[in-house]
């Protein structure tokens, strides 16, 4: 299993680290006592589908339990077990402003200035730094430039990251709430008035056949994958990893499902990582 170990200063960027793996699909527990990773390690090694890649969140959130980091490292060590980790800094300056625009006091702070909190930090965290596989300082990035950055270090660059989640719905059921694009396929012949398809679904040939062996079935299908194409691209510059694609027809059985499962092979063979859900079929 690949473990990375995501710390640093407060307010530099983890929370924002956490998002972008949890996005590329790596499991992912934020602030985790130090002392707990060989159990959750050995835990998720236990299960059927052991995840590939596992990124933990350790950060002087948890206090004392903070100060076990060092010996739980010494242990992966010993048990054989590589990992890297990953330092998130940012300027004095840059803490303060953050700190100021969220009116959030540091976790050091004590009651005192957040400045106080932030050079306490930074002492206790030397050593940790210093060990650090890497170090990114994130003083002038936004969001969205972190997650290029982390992307950049932590993939590989031949792999395409961005996944489509496609779902078929039936109007007559209620359009899906968590989309972001929806795409009606009611202007397709309908096999439903065919009667040696009408008993059949969408996942049928027969029907996909005779969905797609429509003209305007093709301008579609062309016109559709040519628009998301260009349009992906774009989402993955804005920090935007996941785009949720709904085709829908009157029942949700045949024109939707067909064009669902045509979509799903053509951007799978584009190289993007899909899924495919027929949510009333």
């Amino acid at each position: 299993m690949e473990i990375t170990i995501v710390t640093g200063m407060s307010g530099a960027g983890k929370s924002s680290a956490f998002n972008c793996f949890e996005d590329l699909g790596y499991y992912c527990i934020d602030n985790l006592p130090p002392s707990l990773i060989g159990n959750v390690l050995d835990l998720l090694e236990q299960g059927k589908r052991a995840p590939e890649q596992a990124v933990f969140v350790i950060d002087i959130r948890g206090g004392a339990f903070f100060d076990d980091l060092k010996n739980s490292l010494l242990s992966l060590n010993g048990a054989g077990r590589p990992y890297r980790i990953l330092f998130l800094d940012a300027s004095d300056e840059a803490l303060l402003r953050r700190f100021n625009e969220t009116r959030r006091s540091h976790p050091l702070s004590g009651g005192g200035s957040n400045r106080e909190g932030i050079a306490l930090e930074r002492k206790r965290l030397l050593d940790i730094k210093r060990a650090a596989d890497v170090v990114i300082d994130t003083s002038r990035m936004k969001p969205a430039a972190l997650s290029d950055e982390i992307k950049k270090l932590f993939l590989p660059q031949s792999e395409n990251v961005f996944r489509v989640n496609i779902l078929s719905f039936g109007y007559k059921f209620g359009i899906p709430a968590e989309v972001d694009m929806v795409f009606d396929m009611r202007f397709i012949p309908n096999p439903f008035y065919v009667p040696s398809l009408k008993e059949l679904s969408g996942n049928s040939k027969r029907v996909r056949d005779y969905v797609m062996k429509a003209p305007v079935s093709r301008m579609f299908r062309d016109s559709a994958l040519r628009l998301i194409g260009e349009l992906i691209p774009h989402f993955s510059e804005e920090g935007k990893y996941r785009l949720n694609l709904a085709f829908g027809c009157t029942g949700g059985r045949h024109r939707s499902v067909a064009m669902a499962n045509a979509f799903n092979e053509a951007l799978a063979e584009m190289g993007y990582r899909t899924t495919l859900v027929h949510r009333d079929l």
